[in-house]
């Protein structure tokens, strides 16, 4: 068999645009992630995917209409990676395309990922694979987290336990153990809380490098109201979203006269806390998490991961140093599910999302 090239696409819950990576297989073994492209959503496009996440007027028809703007985005993604890589699309085998989450409601059987993907095949003239949730909320799963299977592919050691932690707007773990089946789950908020403060009291995105948490103090009274929410009672299986912790969630904990730099600083180590207790209840064997996604680059939240674990004797590393670039793993993992697809082979972690049994996940549309 001839090797094989995918194109993965992600936009993950900080809906800070598309990442699109090319990874080359052979069959369903993986060997290489060659290439990465970016395009950054409008600001429009931002705040009107973040309007759906709230019941409103209309928003059958605006979904719709966004799903098509977002394929058109991510159809531009593809051919900035195709013109870099000089690739022509007869060249790829199939993409696979995530789509943004505007709605995750496990409790319901349902999670919502918008993209046209007819539509994005026929821009893009490649096979397309996507609505990879569904089949594993119909076999009664979370339909999150989704890449545990995949880390297992890349990341197990037969030596030790390995935990690789992605730091999104959520953040989610998997457990890799040398003799078992992956696990994983949603820890809670990665970025996403920091990010939405930032962008309330200083209309910026995010908190580069970390900077303005680090001018502020942790404010004990709202960290343990943060970490008293009931979500982190449950056990795993489990995922969430914007649906929990949202800006008004965090609005409704402050009384107004608080010191935002405090504020910042106190979302920052809600993050750092509740990835660490996680990984310590559920991955005590560990002594090595590889972190990756956009959170690696807040080095303040880097720093407070890194002390927290070493108070157990853990290491905290790059995922580079396991060959795939941190900011790439998300996207190649959905390159990897299409491979899935195409192969018949079954993509979900049922034992990370409580799914009843292995399933093949995704939906094929010829361009």
């Amino acid at each position: 068999m001839d090797t094989q090239l995918y194109i993965g696409i992600m936009s993950g819950t900080s809906m800070d645009g598309a990442d699109a990576v090319l990874i080359r297989m052979h069959g369903t073994r993986w060997l290489a992630a060659q290439a990465h492209a970016f395009l950054p959503y409008p600001q429009r496009l931002k705040t009107e995917l973040l309007a759906l996440q709230d019941t409103g007027h209309n928003e059958l028809h605006r979904s719709m209409v966004l799903a098509q703007e977002l394929s058109r985005l991510y159809a531009q993604t593809v051919g900035l990676l195709l013109s870099q890589q000089q690739l022509e699309p007869a060249q790829i085998r199939a993409i696979g395309c995530h789509g943004q989450t505007i709605r995750h409601a496990p409790e319901s059987a349902y999670s919502i990922q918008l993209a046209d993907l007819p539509l994005l095949a026929g821009l893009c003239g490649i096979f397309t694979i996507g609505d990879f949730r569904s089949r594993d909320l119909a076999a009664g799963g979370q339909g999150a987290p989704l890449v545990p299977a995949f880390h297992q592919a890349l990341f197990h050691s037969a030596d030790e336990t390995r935990v690789v932690l992605n730091i999104g707007g959520i953040a989610n773990i998997s457990v890799l153990p040398p003799d078992a089946p992956a696990s994983g789950f949603d820890t809670g908020p990665g970025n996403m809380l920091m990010d939405a403060w930032m962008q309330h009291i200083w209309q910026q995105p995010y908190d580069k490098n970390g900077d303005k948490a680090a001018q502020g103090k942790v404010l004990p009274k709202l960290l343990a109201a943060l970490s008293a929410h009931a979500y982190f009672k449950l056990p795993p299986p489990k995922s969430t979203g914007r649906e929990l912790f949202s800006l008004d969630w965090l609005l409704a904990h402050l009384n107004g006269s608080e010191n935002p730099h405090d504020v910042l600083r106190t979302l920052l180590e809600f993050s750092a806390e509740t990835i660490t207790a996680a990984i310590f209840m559920h991955a005590a064997a560990t002594r090595s998490v590889y972190v990756c996604g956009g959170g690696i680059r807040n080095h303040a939240l880097m720093e407070r991961l890194q002390h927290k674990l070493a108070e157990r004797n853990i290491r905290l590393h790059s995922t580079a140093a396991l060959k795939l670039d941190p900011q790439w793993v998300e996207a190649a993992a959905f390159g990897w599910l299409a491979a899935c697809w195409v192969n018949r082979i079954p993509g979900n972690p049922h034992h990370a999302t409580g799914a009843a049994k292995a399933c093949i996940l995704g939906a094929g549309y010829y361009a």
